[in-house]
């Protein structure tokens, strides 16, 4: 049971026997991820995220006069850890997705911690802290895939998933008083492209080390069957793409290198050039020829140079698919776009998913081409597959349980209908302990399992305010 003194910040401090875990953004909501967990006076922060176009109350508990001023970033109020620096042990990283790994060069001077992750991960971050002025101003701790590292009283080892972006991975996290699998972003993926395919023998091996607490992504978890492969979505484009006359625009998230490796060989199969626009497409290429992710054969046209091909060679990925104003695909859409012109006849192929709240930023992109007779594919209308998830369905919940047996599951990475979908996907796996929570939860995995409701104050800070 929690007392009266443990309700102060000054003195949550966890024993030898405790290990507690503490959501301080992305749960109860997607994006912004920020994760505590505790044990023998030591905190353990995992993932350190933004989220972009957000008002600082959230849309399900704000009054409409609230949600008038949204900034372009904002981030989890970290003033909990920042209290109690001194008693960070370290950050981990999981992967390199925005809400997981945005918020650092902005919050990093208020815990002043190492930072634990992978090749790819910390690449991507050195080149974010370059741009904040704070280049090797913070030490990085690169580890390898499949690694274990001692972090203060946490041993935390590295498990290979599959995921939307290169090198994502889980963490088991154990200590003295249990162990927690905390699965980050992940699916199940046969043929990622990008990457080695999903291992199952990896998690069926954890059933055999007696798993206190599973703690993952219910992103996904009303949706039912299994998530799509980017084997297929590649397959989709192809036949998609394929059959069209005129230039070919395709908008997807940046990060997804493996959709990027497959347009790049849907324009080799179809006798067009690709091109990128926008900076962040450009800078995660980079990242990824760096690292030698990106196949040599997958050419890249100069996109200066793609706007004077016969209209049946051109094949662009531009940025902006959630209708941000200042990304290519707007600027396309508005025809004041230096590098390209798009005309009657022409087609913007959206391989992404609306993320809810950015629907009529979307719609206004997709009525601002379809009124000068460019055509338009959302992935939600297409009837081939031109998009794929990176977070599992409902079934590879069921599996995910069924192989690791934790004895508690908590929900997070979703709003509330999300996390209680998970829980009782996780009940009708045998699982006898769900807490479903929301940030600011303090949830006691050991010695005996409960929640505490609203123990911390959270909310959201801006970063950058919108132009």
């Amino acid at each position: 049971m929690f007392t009266n003194q443990e309700n102060t910040i000054s003195n949550l401090n966890p024993g030898a026997d405790d290990l507690w875990f503490l959501p301080l953004g992305g749960t109860g909501e997607i994006g912004m991820n920020l994760n505590l967990y505790g044990h023998q006076g030591k905190w353990l922060m995992v993932d350190c995220g933004v989220s972009f176009n957000e008002p600082l109350v959230p849309t399900t508990k704000a009054p409409d006069s609230a949600l008038a001023d949204t900034f372009a970033v904002v981030a989890p109020d970290p003033t909990f850890i920042a209290e109690n620096k001194d008693a960070l042990a370290g950050l981990v990283i999981t992967h390199g997705h925005e809400d997981h790994v945005g918020a650092v060069p902005y919050l990093w001077k208020r815990f002043r911690c190492p930072v634990y992750t992978t090749p790819f991960t910390a690449e991507l971050l050195r080149r974010k802290l370059a741009r904040e002025n704070l280049g090797g101003q913070i030490p990085i701790i690169e580890v390898s895939g499949e690694s274990t590292h001692t972090i203060g009283p946490f041993v935390v080892s590295w498990l290979a998933i599959t995921h939307s972006i290169p090198e994502p991975y889980a963490v088991k996290i154990a200590t003295q008083a249990g162990t927690v699998l905390h699965t980050a972003d992940w699916k199940i993926d046969a043929n990622p492209i990008s990457g080695k395919p999903f291992k199952h023998s990896l998690y069926q091996s954890l059933a055999e080390e007696n798993i206190l607490a599973l703690v993952g992504d219910s992103t996904n978890a009303l949706k039912p069957g299994m998530s799509l492969s980017e084997r297929t979505c590649y397959d989709g484009l192809l036949s998609t793409i394929k059959p069209l006359t005129g230039r070919v625009v395709v908008a997807c998230f940046a990060s997804n290198i493996a959709r990027l490796i497959s347009l790049a060989k849907v324009a080799a199969n179809t006798g067009r050039y690709m091109a990128l626009l926008g900076y962040s497409l450009v800078n995660m290429v980079g990242i990824a020829r760096a690292q030698g992710i990106w196949p040599e054969e997958a050419t890249l046209a100069d996109a200066s140079h793609i706007g004077y091909l016969p209209p049946e060679e051109v094949l662009v990925v531009a940025t902006g698919s959630q209708g941000e104003p200042r990304a290519a695909l707007s600027r396309l859409a508005l025809d004041n776009h230096p590098s390209l012109e798009l005309s009657k006849g022409d087609h913007v192929i959206f391989s992404s998913i609306v993320i809810p709240g950015n629907e009529k930023e979307v719609e206004k992109l997709v009525s601002r081409f379809n009124a000068r007779g460019i055509s338009t594919l959302l992935s939600e209308d297409s009837q081939l597959p031109v998009h794929a998830s990176g977070h599992p369905c409902s079934e590879e919940l069921k599996l995910m349980y069924h192989w690791v047996k934790p004895e508690i599951a908590v929900p997070v990475h979703g709003e509330h209908q999300h996390l209680e979908a998970h829980a009782q996907i996780a009940k009708s796996c045998g699982v006898r302990k769900t807490y479903v929570g929301q940030n600011g939860d303090l949830y006691r995995l050991a010695p005996q399992a409960g929640i505490r409701r609203g123990l911390i104050k959270t909310g959201r800070i801006p970063i950058r305010q919108k132009n």
